[in-house]
């Protein structure tokens, strides 16, 4: 709770808040709980258990359909199910509105959150969740802590979302190349980069600075960024070229 910074004024989002313990402590500090379950039997336990509570909001639904997006600024707060990690976390990012996720998750979903260029565990969601935020493993929790004991350790991430970290001309298309990228991690570059095919990508990749025969995990952000503006830039030409007849 304490690493989540959340206040009196604060409107936060928790998704999978099962029988509702954390819903109550968060409920205690924040102005507004809004808690999204898609199970029909956990939601009639919850509203049981925090009938009490004139601060929250039960929703009976896929938290990954929910309508962020008409919400005011919020904070995420969960025990997030496991399941749903990853496309949860790329579902919250791409929203305006989000000021920070403090999340319960696989140790190793972690490890590979935080993880920088040059390390195993670096890739897509490395790259996608540090284009935006800036994450930080709080601390470890033991299986132990859980019934029923669960087979993998988890661990407390804090992931605050900075406007402008990074920006690149199209978002896409950096998602994409960085997607390629990392599609085949014991090929380099130069190889995985041609599945997009980009006219040239060898002379882009050079024009980058970047040695084509260099692999994704090597990769900076500020150099996926860098080759995403560089191939946006020469694609836009050559279509003015095409239309123009030229």
């Amino acid at each position: 709770m304490e690493v989540s910074g959340v206040g009196s004024d604060d409107l936060v989002v928790e998704i999978g808040p099962g029988h509702g313990r954390l819903t109550a402590l968060l409920a205690e500090r924040a102005k507004k709980v809004i808690a999204i379950e898609i199970d029909p039997l956990l939601i009639r336990e919850a509203k049981k258990a925090l009938s009490h509570y004139k601060n929250i909001e039960l929703i009976e639904m896929d938290a990954l359909k929910f309508p962020y997006e008409e919400l005011g600024p919020f904070k995420v707060v969960s025990n997030i199910p496991y399941y749903i990690t990853t496309p949860i976390i790329f579902r919250l990012l791409n929203l305006d509105n989000l000021i920070s996720m403090t999340l319960t998750v696989q140790k190793e979903v972690a490890q590979r959150i935080v993880a920088g260029p040059g390390s195993k565990t670096y890739g897509v969601l490395s790259v996608m969740v540090q284009y935006r935020a800036r994450p930080e493993i709080k601390f470890l929790i033991p299986k132990g802590a859980f019934r029923p004991v669960p087979e993998v350790s988890s661990a407390v991430i804090y992931i605050e979302v900075l406007r402008g970290l990074h920006s690149v001309t199209d978002e896409g298309l950096f998602k994409k190349i960085v997607k390629t990228a990392f599609s085949n991690r014991r090929k380099t570059l130069l190889n995985t980069l041609k599945a997009l095919n980009i006219a040239n990508i060898k002379g882009l990749l050079e024009e980058c600075g970047i040695n084509p025969q260099r692999r994704a995990e090597t990769l900076t952000i500020e150099e996926f960024v860098k080759i995403t503006d560089l191939v946006a830039k020469v694609t836009v030409k050559i279509a003015l070229n095409q239309s123009s007849g030229g």
